[in-house]
């Protein structure tokens, strides 16, 4: 089954290379979407793929690369749009 999330994660998340960390981890499960930085001091990320798949990423989230502190996760389920190619870092 087909899904969407959008998580809005809180800590220290930026400067971590969190970005760069979510892609990759979002590549090597095969997730599509995308993630940015906030200026709010939060990353957001919007990914789509398999749940169980989703699931796993939103796991990642929770840690974070060596050096975050994820004080929080929110997640949104959404609809599935199947409106991505692959997942990106955006600015």
């Amino acid at each position: 089954m087909n899904a969407r999330v959008h998580l809005l994660i809180s800590g220290e998340v930026q400067g971590v290379f969190f970005r760069a960390n979510t892609r990759r981890a979002a590549n090597e499960l095969g997730v599509k979407g995308w993630v940015r930085n906030l200026p709010n001091g939060m990353v957001e990320v919007v990914a789509e793929g398999r749940k169980p798949t989703l699931d796993r990423l939103i796991e990642y989230c929770r840690k974070g690369p060596d050096g975050a502190g994820v004080e929080n996760i929110e997640i949104k389920w959404e609809e599935f749009k199947n409106e991505f190619r692959g997942f990106d870092v955006r600015f």
